[in-house]
């Protein structure tokens, strides 16, 4: 609908415009969940992959994108097939049964009206909650006498050399006094319908993290570990800001994990106080937006239809996955799905195995039941009334890719000589054997098409 219609972050007509981190995170596909889903989809050949590589940029372990000529690729590409075609403005209602087989891909940000028209078709209130926008910062008011260049661990990733993040160190005073103002300052005021929708755990803001404890910071982005100033190699610093390259010309970098509903120009008096970013100066403060999704486990079936409507297919943020590369995931399979169908012909899941099939696999099942079939929380997690009673409620929350939604191995892992192996070693042998088999059952899906049943969590060394 853009740019004939608005949302509160896009500020493009681009399609893939990345309106929080230019991102994909991990690019490991042998250890990291998210990096193995990155090379399962370019294995199925996923447009957002190609440009994404194409337009990559230095960012350590992970991948990120040069967000303006990632977004412009996948845009002239899309405008070029020749059997797409374009067209603009807002779909206000659920499409017409003339549509024949429909996606609806409308993001997190679906517009108000087709929000509501959703909410009727699937019979029962969305889910929602809040996803977070980090700050990018003009390189040329960073200051380089104070920051050093280095990825933790010296890690080097694709387009990375090792030394692809700008590190701003803090002493435990600077610290302490940054940690104050982040609670004293002023946040964003919410509207009433907003004030009980809970936050995304994956993506909290800075001032909610040091809300839950002083040091909360201190162990997640701003932690120190794996980073050693070269100018002060002896001095540890207590914590660090790092920040990261957010284009091709490398005049803009974003404040790592930094997203932030701190009032704009709260933002800019507290996130002087960095060393290094005394000077700053901001392309783009941080934000806050509500994102919407589906109880998707419930109103969706294996193949991501409506099961009210089965000609209309949900894809990407709104069916309950989070992250860049989970959404477009879930869009390139609901077009497989569709075109399959189209052709009268059958396409099972991919296997549980597999990034992208557990993924599918936590939207559309695998969640708790009750009477009735309704989804609820665990009985420890679930909310008590007045009496103390257990009462129900939905225990589906939005959820980036991760290996505890792999079907688990059937043995244990050993080492070369066979030996047991425990600790750090035995979760990352774990982790690469689960690569492994997420790689070969990937193969053997695609080739056939159908996921042979014998297939699911076997085992492998």
């Amino acid at each position: 609908m853009r740019p004939l219609t608005a949302t509160p972050v896009h500020k493009t007509a681009y399609a893939a415009e990345l309106v929080c981190s230019n991102s994909f995170r991990s690019d490991d596909a042998l250890h990291n969940a998210v990096g193995l889903l990155h090379e399962e989809m370019r294995r199925l050949d996923s447009l957002i992959m190609r440009m994404g590589d194409a337009h990559k940029l230095p960012a350590g372990g992970a991948l990120a994108v040069d967000r303006d000529g990632f977004a412009a690729a996948v845009t002239q590409a899309l405008e070029s097939h020749r059997l797409i075609s374009i067209e603009r403005g807002e779909v206000r209602g659920i499409p017409s049964a003339d549509w024949g087989e429909t996606i609806i891909a409308t993001g997190p940000l679906t517009s108000a009206s087709l929000a509501e028209a959703i909410r009727g078709a699937t019979g029962i209130d969305e889910l929602a909650f809040f996803d977070a926008i980090a700050p990018i910062v003009h390189r040329d008011t960073i200051d380089m006498d104070v920051v050093w260049r280095q990825s933790r661990y010296d890690k080097v990733g694709p387009g990375g050399s090792g030394a692809d993040y700008l590190n701003c160190p803090m002493t435990r005073p600077q610290y302490e006094a940054f940690i104050d103002a982040v609670l004293a300052a002023p946040k964003t005021e919410f509207r009433e319908f907003e004030t009980s929708t809970p936050y995304f755990d994956g993506c909290l803001p800075i001032e909610v993290m040091a809300e839950r404890g002083r040091e909360t910071l201190r162990h997640g982005p701003m932690k120190p570990v794996g980073l050693t100033d070269p100018r002060n190699p002896t001095i540890k610093p207590y914590a660090v800001v790092q920040l990261r390259q957010d284009n091709a010309l490398g005049t803009l970098f974003n404040m790592v994990g930094f997203q932030t509903k701190l009032r704009h120009g709260e933002q800019t008096r507290v996130f002087r106080m960095i060393p290094g970013l005394e000077k700053a100066e901001f392309a783009r403060l941080g934000g806050l937006h509500r994102n919407t999704y589906l109880n998707s486990p419930k109103v969706l079936d294996a193949q991501l239809r409506l099961k009210s409507v089965p000609r209309l297919r949900f894809a990407g943020q709104i069916t309950g996955c989070e992250g860049y590369v989970e959404s477009a995931a879930i869009g390139l399979l609901a077009g497989r799905f569709t075109a399959a169908e189209r052709r009268g012909e059958t396409l099972s899941p991919p296997p549980q195995t597999t990034a992208i099939g557990s993924l599918l696999a936590h939207i559309t099942g695998g969640h708790l039941l009750g009477e009735n079939g309704e989804i609820e929380a665990a009985p420890s997690l679930a909310p008590t009334d007045s009496n103390g009673s257990v009462g129900k409620a939905r225990s589906f929350q939005p959820m980036n890719v991760n290996f505890g939604l792999f079907l688990p191995l059937q043995t244990p892992v050993r080492g070369q000589e066979g030996e047991r192996l425990r600790g750090v070693a035995k979760a990352q042998a774990r982790k690469r054997a689960m690569s492994a088999r997420a790689l070969c059952d990937l193969a053997s899906w695609q080739a056939s098409g159908v996921c042979e049943a014998n297939r699911i969590g076997r085992s492998t060394s």
